[in-house]
């Protein structure tokens, strides 16, 4: 270890770390050491955020790691925070040390550092404060795999003390851990501790994998139920705490996970455990949804404060919108919550509008807010003549921002009725208020008058480029006349910004953009794969010919959002190479969801787009 007297003995400023030279480590370790709490708190976290930042070490991250170890055994309010802070640049993975790489790594560095002060490290597995215990078990699992002899048998001796005799059964089960880490391989699934029963069943299930056995699935079930009371649910090297562990273990297996969180919720849903493991089941496979949105139905009179069951509301909204016909029982439940004066009024309505439950339009028309009539817009267009004066009365308020922006949007679910907006329109793109949905909604009006189309041809010339798009490509709809919106459009394709943004934006114009091919064409080879989608696809808007879209769409297909759209521009085109076949066979088929979630976002599922669009290609054959 080295003590803070011997700081300026290395040339911090020499070494890096998140925000460049490492000069600031020196004055940041002696922090610790101060009375000032605050200060000592601080200096952690700049320490957290330089030396490991975002799970990123640096050149600076191994000659810190003896003055940490000293500062963890003498700054003694700190030692908690301190330990894991060692343990976090220690993480590595096993394979790592096999490799190449390592002897040079950084990593290897740490660990090297490490291992060398854990003897003196050692008696904090003793500390009276369980949270110290608990940290200094992190440590020591983190170079488990690379301490030599001499101290791996001293410390696999204190673990084994621990193991047996702490009074902390949380700290008995994270001592098991360790213990497995060691190589020991211990099963204790019959131990009369309920945490130690579940940290053993735990690691006979990462060590089987899926399908679980059901004396493990009893175990999970029985003993998972109620968090560890503490507030130490540290993350071990992987950065995922015991909790998270434990819900991705049974996320993997989701029949078993289903199960599990039905006994979690009738427990009680302590910590909301239950219904964060259906959510992950959900998020993670296909077809669950009725089940888990039962669970979650079954969650809500557990939800312990306001927050909690805001969350609940906003993840079953979430997930009832993929239901064609969602539970009666579950609709009423959210309606009488939609209809209390309270702040989970508003996300159990916006579920309600996303269950299409008809009671739903009266309570938005009451209480509108601009995502309320966004998402009440898109599910009951046929309440047009209801739902229309209350999204024109909002606009006329002066919403703005984002609010404006799905106002407008959501006029796009009446067709011809939403031209009843534009007044309102007229005064966004005015003002500026959501001016380039303003502008889009205008052009698809198809009403041209000349206060419009003269607003439209001055928004061209703004500074704001996705405006300028926008407004030329309406001015083009409205008028007929191309000149605006080529001269544009050259403008924009010339310069270095990334062209999709505008791209995307030309399908109105068809054949009219024909003289933007010569720009456009280059970009089908293109280095970002976002511009060379949006330019096979504007290529074949403007030619009607899928010869030079087709490869370049099919090459981009794929599980990823860019691959996504590929694929749904492919169906545009009417064609689907059959190389594509076995790819979009496995993407319909999947069990597993193949595309990430944007949480709560009220607008589907890409996943379900991505079945439902392999679908569709392979019907074309």
């Amino acid at each position: 270890m080295r003590s803070p007297a011997e700081l300026d003995d290395v040339r911090w400023s020499d070494l890096t770390h998140a925000y460049g030279p490492a000069e600031d480590v020196p004055e940041l370790i002696r922090a610790l050491y101060g009375d000032d709490e605050e200060a000592a708190d601080e200096a952690v976290y700049e320490l957290y955020g330089n030396i490991h930042h975002q799970g990123t070490i640096y050149q600076a991250s191994a000659p810190a790691v003896p003055f940490l170890a000293h500062a963890a055994l003498h700054a003694p309010r700190k030692r908690e925070d301190l330990l894991m802070l060692l343990a976090v640049l220690a993480d590595h993975g096993p394979d790592f040390v096999e490799s190449p790489h390592w002897p040079r790594s950084d990593v290897a560095a740490i660990c090297a550092e490490l291992c060398a002060v854990l003897p003196e490290l050692l008696p904090c597995l003793a500390d009276p404060e369980r949270g110290v215990r608990r940290a200094a078990l992190r440590t020591v699992a983190a170079v488990a795999d690379v301490l030599p002899d001499k101290q791996r048998a001293l410390a696999v001796e204190q673990v084994e003390a621990l193991y047996a005799d702490d009074p902390v059964p949380a700290v008995r089960a994270d001592a098991l851990i360790v213990l497995n880490r060691f190589g020991r391989a211990l099963e204790p699934l019959d131990s009369p501790l309920p945490e130690v029963r579940l940290a053993a069943a735990q690691s006979v299930a990462e060590r089987s994998g899926p399908p679980y056995a059901p004396e493990l699935v009893e175990i999970f079930a029985e003993d998972g139920a109620e968090p560890d009371p503490g507030d130490d649910d540290f993350p071990w090297s992987d950065t995922t705490t015991p909790d998270q562990r434990l819900t991705e273990l049974l996320t993997q297996d989701p029949d078993v996970g289903l199960t599990v969180a039905a006994r979690w919720i009738g427990a009680g849903d302590f910590g909301s455990r239950g219904s964060w493991l259906a959510e992950g089941i959900a998020a993670s496979w296909r077809d669950k949804e009725r089940e888990v949105l039962s669970l979650s139905a079954a969650a809500l009179p557990h939800a312990r404060d306001t927050a909690a069951l805001r969350t609940r509301f906003r993840v079953i909204g979430h997930w009832i919108d993929l239901l064609p016909d969602p539970d009666a029982g579950l609709r009423d439940a959210l309606h009488r919550h939609a209809v209390a004066e309270d702040e989970s009024a508003e996300p159990a309505l916006l579920a309600l509008t996303h269950s299409r439950d008809p009671r739903a339009v009266d309570l938005v028309i009451e209480r509108p807010t601009a995502r309320l009539l966004e998402a009440a817009a898109r599910r009951f267009p046929e309440a047009a003549h209801r739902l229309i004066p209350v999204i024109r009365r909002e606009l006329a308020a002066g919403a703005t921002g984002n609010d404006g922006i799905a106002l407008v949007r959501a006029l796009d679910a009446f067709g011809a009725e939403a031209r009843a907006a534009r007044p309102e329109l007229i005064d966004c793109l005015r003002t500026r208020r959501a001016a380039i949905v303003a502008a889009r909604r205008l052009g698809a009006d198809a009403v041209n008058t000349p206060e419009i189309t003269d607003l439209l041809h001055e928004a061209t010339r703004s500074s704001d480029a996705s405006l300028r798009a926008s407004a030329a490509v309406a001015h083009h709809r409205l008028t007929g006349d191309p000149d605006t919106a080529l001269r544009t459009y050259e403008e924009l394709l010339s310069s270095r910004s990334q062209a999709h943004w505008y791209l995307s934006g030309l399908e109105p114009m068809g054949g009219a953009a024909a003289p933007l091919l010569p720009r456009i064409e280059p970009l089908l080879e293109s280095g970002h794969d976002w511009t060379r989608k949006a330019a096979a696809e504007a290529h074949h808007w403007i030619t009607g010919s899928p010869d030079r879209a087709v490869p370049v769409l099919a090459d981009l297909a794929g599980t990823t959002p860019v691959g996504l759209s590929a694929l749904k521009a492919l169906v545009t085109t009417g064609c689907c190479p059959e190389e594509l076949h076995p790819s979009l066979q496995s993407y319909a088929s999947s069990p597993k969801r193949l595309l990430t979630d944007t949480p709560f976002s009220g607008q589907g599922h890409p996943d379900e787009e991505l079945r439902t669009t392999s679908r569709l290609l392979l019907a074309i054959g």
